[in-house]
């Protein structure tokens, strides 16, 4: 009997979803929790490949098993989970037909990658801190219209590989702004000032964020930046200075296709950011897929920031 499975994890323990000689998996990972527990070599077969430290969030796989599953569900969720490393979870395992097929099947696949503007410990494990002075993102988002449709994508594939093909079709592709969790629950506006800087100031209350008196009294906290010095004195610079409220400091990257090569999306990302520094025009992007090679594409961005997201059927 075929079961399909339902899993996330964090890329950064691993060398990408398939099995190497001599370096830790998720697929291996997944097959020695399913053996133990099934008393027999189990063998998986995931959506797809994702590269080395590239996370996966509601990640599909399938394996086939002589019978029904020894244990309830919710049981044998609950077990796998405990053998599992903490970097992987189990969401669902349930029977599906024996011609389905986890890779194969798949008809669309979703990618999101996350950059954030300024310095932030809180993002940074999923996030690569894109520091360039500006970007243009309306000119980056141009771009990302001559990546959509049926192409050759070899400009954007890893050398090396022995892809049958390297034609995709891409659906959709955009960039877009937004709140990291984290300030969304502290009530911080989008964009704008991220982790580096204080909270505004109390309506009616003082200068600042309110700290209590030994009086009980509420008193403002002095900010680094908030000068106290002489009058006439020099102000000391920010240690921290703020961008513009206007400049967004938290963005993503998404892009759906059919199928990806090898290192597709960071090498996109490489490239719709060289775009955004002014290096190239929009169009630059539809010449390296007519006619480019990986050699005059961008870099390749840091994979700890990708995230697989969804697998349609």
């Amino acid at each position: 009997m075929r079961y399909s499975i339902c899993l996330s994890y964090n890329g950064a323990d691993f060398c990408g979803w398939q099995i190497q000689p001599s370096a830790p998996s998720v697929q291996a990972a997944l097959e020695g929790a399913l053996s133990r527990l099934l008393g027999g070599p189990v063998a998986v077969t995931g959506a797809g490949r994702t590269d080395t430290a590239v996370n996966a969030v509601g990640y599909i796989a399938h394996f086939d098993f002589g019978g029904s599953l020894p244990f309830e569900t919710s049981d044998f969720i609950y077990k796998l989970n405990a053998i599992l490393p903490r970097s992987v979870v189990v969401h669902e395992v349930i029977p599906v037909p024996d011609d389905f097929h986890a890779r194969f099947g798949a008809r669309r696949r979703e990618y999101t990658y996350f950059i954030h503007r300024q310095k932030d410990p809180f993002v940074a494990p999923w996030s690569w801190q894109c520091g360039y002075p500006a970007l243009d993102f309306d000119a980056m988002n141009e771009a990302c219209q001559y990546l959509l449709g049926t192409h050759d994508f070899s400009c954007f594939e890893k050398t090396g590989t022995d892809n049958k093909t390297s034609v995709c079709t891409v659906f959709d592709a955009f960039w877009k702004p937004y709140t990291p969790s984290y300030l969304q629950v502290m009530g911080s506006e989008a964009g704008g000032t991220g982790a580096g800087a204080c909270a505004p100031p109390h309506k009616g209350r003082g200068r600042g964020p309110l700290t209590e008196g030994t009086d009980g009294s509420l008193l403002p906290i002095r900010h680094l930046w908030q000068w106290e010095g002489p009058e006439g004195a020099k102000r000391p610079e920010s240690p921290a200075p703020v961008p513009p409220a206007s400049e967004h400091s938290y963005w993503y990257f998404r892009i759906a296709a059919d199928r990806f090569l090898r290192n597709m999306v960071r090498a996109t990302v490489g490239s719709l950011i060289e775009v955004g520094r002014g290096k190239h025009r929009p169009e630059w992007i539809a010449e390296l897929i007519e006619k480019g090679t990986r050699s005059e594409a961008g870099e390749s961005v840091p994979g700890n920031a990708l995230f697989l997201n969804k697998v349609l059927y």
